[in-house]
C-alpha cells in the first residue's frame, strides 16, 4: 500500500472504486492525461478524500498499478527453469498489458525525481517480485543445478533487465517465448555440471 495520511480509517470500497477509476482513466487517457479530479469523480468521491489517502496522483498510480498487475509470486515447480521461466512470464505479461505499456515508461520518470515515491514502488512491487524470484535461484543452488557462488543480485537484474528495457523503449517486442530464451541464456552461465548432466 502507498504512503497514506494519518485520519480516520479507510473505507476499502472507497479504495477500490478509487483504484478501478484510476485503472480505467489510465487505459482511456494515459498517464498524461491522469488527473485526481478525474478519478474522483469516476470513483464517485472527492479530491480531498484523494488526498487524505494518497499524497498525490503519482502514488495513487503506484498504488493501482500493483494492485492490478501485482506481484505474482515465482512458482516452486521443482524444476529450476520451470519456475523462473514462469517468473518471468508474469513479469512479461504485467508490462505488456495496456496500462503496463502506457504507465511504465512515464511513471520510471517520476520516480527518478521522487524519492519517496521511488521507495513506495520499490516495497510494494519491485522487491517483491524480486525477492521471490530469487527464493527460486536459491532453491535451485539447494537442488545443486546452480552454482553456489553465482552473484545473486546480478542474476536477478540480468533475468528480468530484458523485459524492462523493451517495455520502456520499445525496440523490440516483448514476445511469448522471451522469458525461455532469457532463462536459457543466463542459465547457460550459472548451472552445474549436474545440472547439464540430467539433460535440460
Amino acid at each position: 500500500m502507498t504512503s497514506t495520511r494519518a485520519g480516520r480509517p479507510r473505507d476499502e470500497r472507497i479504495d477500490g472504486a478509487v483504484r478501478e477509476a484510476t485503472v480505467d482513466l489510465l487505459n482511456e487517457v494515459g498517464y498524461a492525461g491522469l488527473t485526481l479530479e478525474a478519478v474522483a469523480s469516476r470513483a464517485g468521491t472527492s479530491k480531498p478524500a484523494l488526498r487524505r489517502r494518497w499524497r498525490g496522483r503519482q502514488h495513487l498510480v503506484v498504488d493501482a498499478l500493483v494492485a492490478t498487475v501485482g506481484a505474482v509470486p515465482t512458482p516452486d515447480t521443482g524444476c529450476t527453469r520451470c519456475d523462473l521461466i514462469a517468473g518471468i512470464r508474469t513479469l512479461s505479461e504485467a508490462f505488456t498489458t495496456r496500462i503496463g505499456r502506457r504507465v511504465l515508461p512515464a511513471l520510471v520518470a517520476d520516480l527518478a525525481d521522487d524519492p519517496e515515491l521511488s521507495a513506495v514502488f520499490l516495497r510494494d512491487y519491485f522487491h517483491t517480485r524480486r525477492a521471490s524470484t530469487a527464493q527460486a535461484l536459491r532453491r535451485g543452488i539447494e537442488r545443486g543445478d546452480l552454482d553456489p557462488d553465482l552473484d545473486l543480485g546480478l542474476v536477478l537484474d540480468m533475468l528480468a533487465s530484458t523485459t524492462y528495457y523493451r517495455v520502456l523503449f520499445g525496440h523490440l517486442p516483448v514476445t511469448g517465448n522471451l522469458a525461455e530464451q532469457v532463462v536459457d541464456v543466463v542459465l547457460a552461465g550459472v548451472v552445474t555440471p549436474r545440472w547439464r548432466g540430467c539433460g535440460h
